[in-house]
């Protein structure tokens, strides 16, 4: 075992270990946090693999933007922040579902995978390459999911605006 396979196994360890405290935690601004976490996590798996371009994207798009979003949606629609009596429902079906989840991702990836070795460092996975396949084949999605966060976002503002299409109420002497 090699040094960056300690580092991959550690990486994954906080991974796991933060998301199971991203839905486990009763706090929302907490769930937040940890995702956080899970998501930096995920780009040190991705630096650890040597795809510097996909961990600075992860950072910068997942932890930056997907989270700040996240955070101010709760605070904009005034959501409450702290312990919630709402989230103390039976647990076993969220389990029985994440583990049928779970075992079913890991089947596919040993009927895809058969447990070969992937060569490491294939060429054309750098920057160039994905830049080329983002603006000539993906355009059309990335799109479509900046449409989606900005609908998002307005409608977060809405929600939490009671005044926004309220009709005013007459004056006196009206």
């Amino acid at each position: 075992m090699t040094g960056v396979d300690l580092v991959m196994l550690a990486l994954g360890a906080v991974t796991v270990g933060a998301g199971a405290l991203v839905v486990g935690t009763r706090h929302v601004v907490r769930a937040g946090l940890w995702l956080v976490v899970a998501l930096g996590a995920v780009a040190g798996i991705y630096l650890a693999l040597g795809a510097e371009l996909v961990a600075w994207v992860q950072v910068l798009i997942y932890v930056g933007a997907v989270v700040v979003l996240l955070l101010f949606a709760v605070m904009l629609t005034r959501a409450p922040i702290g312990a919630s009596d709402d989230l103390d429902r039976s647990r076993w079906a969220g389990a029985l579902v994440g583990a049928g989840a779970g075992l079913g991702l890991g089947a596919l990836f040993v009927d895809a995978y058969r447990w070969t070795t992937i060569p490491a460092g294939v060429p054309g996975g750098g920057a160039d390459a994905i830049g080329a396949a983002l603006f000539t084949d993906w355009v059309l999605p990335f799109e479509v999911v900046s449409v989606l966060l900005l609908a998002a976002l307005v409608g977060a503002i809405v929600v939490s605006r009671p005044d926004v299409g309220a009709v005013p109420a007459p004056r006196k002497g009206e």
